[in-house]
């Protein structure tokens, strides 16, 4: 076995004179090389690999021709390998990718949750790991925002309400995705939960990126510069990317930390940050799908206040015009939306950018009430129900998404797709001024609802930014009962992006009849639900 840069180092500072033992400088190199056997250690035989890129969040290199590569050892940055497609990286004991490193030679600030440690030396290989990949394999990515646990009670509902049900659909040794994704507040504010959850999303077995959010911050740091030591010394890069055989990932910490002012935090993106994308992004391919992930969306969430800051906006959105296939993933809301940039928002693309801000695993933050195992309700503002996306990816950089709701993983795929809401009992003659209501979680502006009676003729629902009706009784629920229904109340309801209504006929016949409702979704195809209705005759 050949010794790794680190181990030489170590050697000469123990030989070193008993005069002479002052450190030696920090180095920020190493050898990219192919872990062979799949050991995470350098054998006889195991080659450097040359054209790896390699980044410190800032500085972008290539490897040589034997795998060497050098970056300045610069405190306070994370060097990490930019895996490429076709290779594979281990696994930390966490479960995490081990594809990086911290250079913190000299102490950072004291933080209640520790920061990251000073260590010497700080050199890295890195071991890549080929492995094969059908030339039309499409690419499976789950995707989960916010699962924000406050308690280890918390930790254990996200255990058991998300990822217990993924391993339940694992079918014999087929992975259950190629890739996960995480955009921010991996925990809310308590980051000593950081071990716990990890140890619940590692049962998985997906390699697994994440991006900080504003809940991740240490927030007894007195700078943005410092606020994700503590992440980072668990994480790794909070700006970094990532490469599959159909997609580039490149994830980025996009919470801008303002102790002492308000809000203490807003959306945007740092110069060194800048400069590792335009680095990055000067090379990467533009025949397959680049995915953005963040924690904060980048469209304004708040009227009239500016949420993410538009020259920054503005600034990235310029990086990326000149790539054709562009998915931007965000979290943050607790609720779920679409939305399309143009050139209002400073894009200037062929087409309009694509920004899916996806929906919470935590829901409306564990709220609500229990159902028979235990587990909070969780119904987000919008009605969409808490649970995870799903993001399918084509060589030619096509790609699809779905939402699964958490208490739904082994229904259809159709009792997925949404919520009908109906009274369940109306006068036959009356007025029809009563509605069904179908929460369509991924419906869009332009999604084509429509519902018919008893397999009469479909005819179309209008989408209306109205609270989600179920929601709003849930609401009525929490504020006539006489004591707390749960832990926390369900969230109080907000307009939805993807409510539609059609009106209940009141003419026909006296008894139970069939409401249904079908969707067009454009990734998953005709997606339908039903539900039912009585009419009967009553006398004044």
């Amino acid at each position: 076995m050949r010794p790794s840069v680190t181990a030489c180092v170590l050697a000469l500072a123990l030989i070193a004179p008993a005069r002479a033992l002052a450190l030696p400088p920090p180095c920020n190199s190493g050898i990219v090389y192919e872990d062979r056997n799949g050991n995470g250690s350098r054998d006889e035989g195991e080659p450097g690999l040359p054209n790896i890129r390699v980044s410190d969040g800032v500085e972008l290199v290539v490897s040589d021709a034997h795998g060497h590569y050098h970056l300045p050892a610069i405190d306070g940055r994370t060097s990490f390998v930019i895996k490429p497609p076709g290779y594979r990286v281990g696994r930390r004991d966490n479960g995490l990718p081990d594809f990086s490193f911290n250079v913190q030679r000299e102490p950072g600030p004291k933080l209640k949750y520790g920061g990251i440690p000073a260590a010497f030396p700080s050199c890295r290989d890195y071991a890549l790991t080929r492995e094969a990949t059908p030339a039309n394999a499409s690419l499976d990515v789950l995707v989960f925002a916010d699962p924000q646990p406050k308690t280890a009670t918390d930790v254990d509902y996200y255990r058991r309400d998300i990822v217990e049900p993924l391993l339940a659909q694992r079918k014999g040794a087929d992975a259950i995705a190629d890739l996960g994704l995480s955009l921010g507040d991996i925990v809310n504010d308590d980051l000593s939960l950081y071990p716990a959850l990890n140890r619940a999303t590692a049962q998985l077995g997906v390699p697994w990126l994440h991006a900080p959010g504003n809940h991740d911050l240490d927030f007894d740091a007195g700078r943005d510069e410092d606020s994700l030591l503590s992440y980072r010394h668990v994480f790794g890069p909070d700006t970094y990317a990532w490469e599959e055989h159909a997609a580039s990932f490149v994830m980025l910490d996009d919470v801008v930390y303002q102790p002492g002012q308000k809000p203490d935090y807003i959306g945007g993106l740092r110069e060194d940050q800048f400069a590792f994308l335009e680095r990055y992004l000067a090379g990467a391919r533009k025949d397959r799908l680049l995915v953005i992930g963040v924690h904060i969306p980048f469209f304004d969430a708040a009227p009239g206040r500016e949420t993410f800051r538009r020259g920054d906006r503005e600034r990235l959105f310029a990086l990326l015009r000149d790539f054709p296939r562009v998915l931007l993933l965000s979290g943050h809301g607790h609720i779920q939306r679409h939305v399309y940039h143009d050139a209002q928002d400073g894009w200037h693309g062929a087409a309009p950018l694509h920004e899916y801000n996806v929906g919470a695993a935590c829901g409306a933050f564990w709220s609500g009430i229990k159902d028979a195992q235990g587990i909070p309700a969780a119904t987000m503002a919008d009605g969409t129900p808490n649970g995870y996306a799903r993001l399918g990816v084509s060589v030619d950089g096509a790609y699809r998404l779905s939402w699964h709701p958490a208490r739904l993983q082994a229904a259809a795929a159709s009792t997925q797709a949404m919520s009908l809401h109906a009274p369940r009992t109306l006068r036959r003659g009356a007025y029809p001024a009563f509605g069904v209501y179908a929460n369509v979680y991924m419906g869009q502006d332009d999604s084509q609802v429509e519902f018919r009676i008893d397999d009469g003729a479909w005819a179309p629902m209008r989408r209306i930014p109205k609270q989600d009706p179920a929601l709003l009784a849930e609401n009525a629920r929490d504020d006539e009962a006489a004591s707390l229904r749960g832990y926390d109340r369900s969230p109080e309801a907000e307009p939805s992006a993807h409510l539609w209504r059609g009106s209940l006929p009141t003419d026909l016949a006296v008894g139970e009849h069939r409401i249904e409702v079908r969707v067009l979704d454009p990734w998953q195809g005709e997606q339908r639900a039903q539900t039912v209705y009585r009419l009967q005759d009553a006398k004044e």
